[in-house]
């Protein structure tokens, strides 16, 4: 019988991936991967392995872009995007998997040389931490005393003071207009 290479080589992949998401979903260091897209302040791309996977910064939320042409998204949305992508992109990175999302993103601590991306951009004041439910092992304990920080010392989305709307507030209210 006569198999296609290119069905072999998919279905390879298909297995490296689906063992990369078991991998993940125990809280394990991925190996390394390359940074080739950011989404927003809080969403990648990244290839490794012959795996190309979707990742959610675990513990973040940064302010959102806009999903429609010509509308603006939340304020600091591109300065977040910008910051994240000065980071990482088409840098080489370790993920720390915690799962994955309902997205079936890969919810990961991002780490370049041994620096916490996701702590970073907290730090910045270009994501605040997390307030929905953490993801399992995840601890949030340095996320939110590097928020109170930035905060405190009105950095990024901060220097907003009182006109600062949280990314789960601005999505809230997308949905109703």
């Amino acid at each position: 019988m006569f198999i296609n290479r290119k069905i072999i080589k998919d279905l390879f992949q298909l297995l490296l991936l689906f063992s990369f998401i078991l991998l993940l979903s125990k809280n394990a260091i991925a190996g390394q991967f390359k940074v080739t897209r950011v989404y927003d302040g809080d969403s990648i791309t990244c290839v490794g392995n012959s795996v190309t996977i979707k990742v959610r910064l675990v513990g973040i939320d940064a302010p959102e872009t806009s999903k429609k042409k010509n509308t603006p998204g939340q304020p600091y949305s591109q300065q977040a995007k910008k910051a994240l992508a000065g980071l990482m992109l088409n840098k080489t990175v370790e993920i720390k998997g915690y799962g994955l999302d309902k997205y079936n993103r890969v919810l990961g601590e991002i780490f370049i040389d041994g620096k916490n991306v996701n702590l970073e951009m907290i730090k910045r004041g270009m994501a605040e931490s997390y307030k929905g439910k953490p993801a399992s092992g995840f601890n949030a304990e340095s996320y939110l005393e590097a928020e109170k920080e930035a905060k405190s010392a009105l950095k990024g989305m901060w220097s907003l003071k009182e006109k600062y709307i949280s990314p789960k507030e601005w999505r809230t209210m997308q949905k109703e207009n």
